[in-house]
């Protein structure tokens, strides 16, 4: 098992794993700058070529294997990944600065998130359709893509790495993954972790490589079938065309600007706590985070005292402790980048709420701030900040509630907190949004439901639940005359 101190990131290809000789930089805790996590060193154009070669290779084995024994592989996958979970949890949280205890959770939903992708392996995969000559026997079913490159996000280093991996090795493809620098370490650990699953050499190969070489070489030149990504908007968007030229399936899940609706006959005992964790849970560092509150005038001011006395309630800690609800945000660049929107917020708004910082260590730590005075316009009610701020906005009625949700480039999550389940249903209907919750924060999804957004959130596929299995296949359509 991998050790906690002096890592150095290095390659997983084709079974085996590979020095890198590229230095790229130090990487430190975002709990506390001055513990060293380890040296990230990143792969060469050519380690990236042989790679996707040895997934090549390894795909003509695997996709021979039947359901069954693809699904005993990924069963084994979860009861190691089980048996190691505080130590990946650990690393995690050292490396990302997720709270330990939210991190357990993550490594458990990608536990359970293999265990339900297993069990595809015996559930039918095609369906038979009525043929219109006698003695036809016609059916369709679902066959692999392929060389599967999957492109990563550090917010969640474990649960999205195995939400894409666990159904593209059950469709029968193989894999090339890439994780954000951020998250290297802990996609090492997972590598070992997996790497006694029983998965034949170069069905899961994982490569430590600088942006700029994924675009150059894997998705221009790589010979691959498909691309998942999770990441931002922009990428999303290059990622997209890449594949567009070369006709090669893509999906890309993107950025949000997520709202939460309450209405006047909301309960706010209930409501508030919730708002909270999907505002400020992982630091606001998730896709799904509440960045937008509309508030109906009528509770307004109600809101306001109740939601700045919780949030007083709210601090920020070094993410290992054992009580820690809020922690860092990831990095310097993170840290940088959020700070710019709390000075906006402070010059150009009015802070309602603001929390604490415990300072046990030197870290990347922001106090969690609600602003408002500001208008639907504005930067801070318009843009994604990926951080621990949230806007609040007064509105009249459920309508131009509504009207504001909708009234984004993004369309990924969003909730409505209210007893009037007639408003409930229409807000479910009127929503211009991939997933919308009634009295549930915005953040999350369970694994066996589709996750995926509208507009600008995403390319218009789903991830997990049976709609992943959609991307990671393809169908194909038999016929047999038996009489002939």
């Amino acid at each position: 098992m991998i050790t906690q101190t002096d890592l150095i990131t290095k390659n997983y290809i084709g079974g085996q794993w590979h020095e890198l000789n590229e230095k790229g930089r130090s990487v430190y805790s975002p709990s506390n700058i001055n513990e060293k996590i380890g040296d990230i060193h990143y792969s060469t154009p050519e380690q990236i070529t042989a790679a996707v070669s040895a997934a090549r290779e390894g795909f003509k084995t695997w996709k021979q294997k039947t359901g069954v024994e693809r699904a005993a592989c990924l069963y084994k996958m979860a009861d190691n990944l089980e048996k190691a979970k505080e130590t990946v949890a650990n690393l995690a949280s050292r490396e990302m600065g997720k709270p330990i205890s939210e991190m357990i959770g993550e490594v458990m939903r990608g536990v359970n998130l293999l265990r339900y992708y297993a069990a595809e392996g015996v559930r039918p995969d095609g369906q038979l359709v009525p043929a219109s000559d006698q003695h036809v026997l016609q059916y369709s079913k679902r066959v692999p893509l392929g060389v599967v490159a999957l492109i990563t996000p550090w917010n969640f280093p474990v649960a999205i790495p195995i939400w894409k991996i666990a159904p593209a090795l059950i469709c029968g493809n193989s894999i090339v993954w890439k994780p954000a620098d951020n998250a290297v370490f802990t996609a090492g650990l997972l590598m070992e972790v997996f790497e006694d699953a029983g998965l034949p050499a170069g069905v899961l190969n994982l490569v430590i490589a600088r942006g700029r070489s994924i675009g150059d070489i894997l998705l221009e030149e790589g010979d691959i079938d498909a691309v998942s990504f999770t990441g931002s908007t922009s990428t999303g968007m290059q990622i997209a065309s890449a594949c567009a030229k070369r006709n090669i399936k893509y999906q890309t899940e993107m950025g949000g600007k997520n709202a939460a609706i309450v209405l006047k006959d909301a309960d706010l005992e209930k409501a508030i706590p919730m708002i909270l964790s999907g505002a400020f849970r992982s630091a606001g560092q998730k896709c799904t985070a509440t960045s937008r509150i509309i508030v109906e005038k009528d509770i307004y001011s109600d809101f306001i005292n109740q939601l700045r006395a919780a949030v007083s309630n709210l601090t920020v800690k070094d993410a290992l402790q054992a009580d820690a609800y809020l922690g860092p945000v990831a990095s310097k660049s993170q840290f940088d980048t959020i700070s710019e929107y709390v000075a906006l917020a402070r010059n150009e708004g009015e802070i309602i709420a603001e929390g604490n910082v415990e300072q046990s260590n030197q870290g990347y730590y922001i106090r969690p701030i609600v602003v408002g005075k500001v208008d639907a316009s504005h930067r801070l009610f318009t843009e994604e900040i990926f951080g621990p701020v949230a806007a609040v906005v007064e509105v009249e009625n459920f309508e131009e509630a509504v009207r504001l949700c909708n009234q984004s480039e993004y369309g990924l999550s969003a909730s409505i907190f209210t007893n009037d389940m007639e408003k409930a249903m229409r807000f479910l209907e009127e929503a211009e949004i991939g997933m919308v919750r009634v009295n549930q924060e915005t953040a999350g999804v369970e694994y066996q439901a589709p996750f995926g957004g509208m507009k600008s959130s995403s390319s218009h596929t789903r991830e997990q639940g049976q709609a992943a299995l959609d991307f990671y296949s393809q169908v194909k359509t038999c016929a047999i005359k038996y009489s002939f």
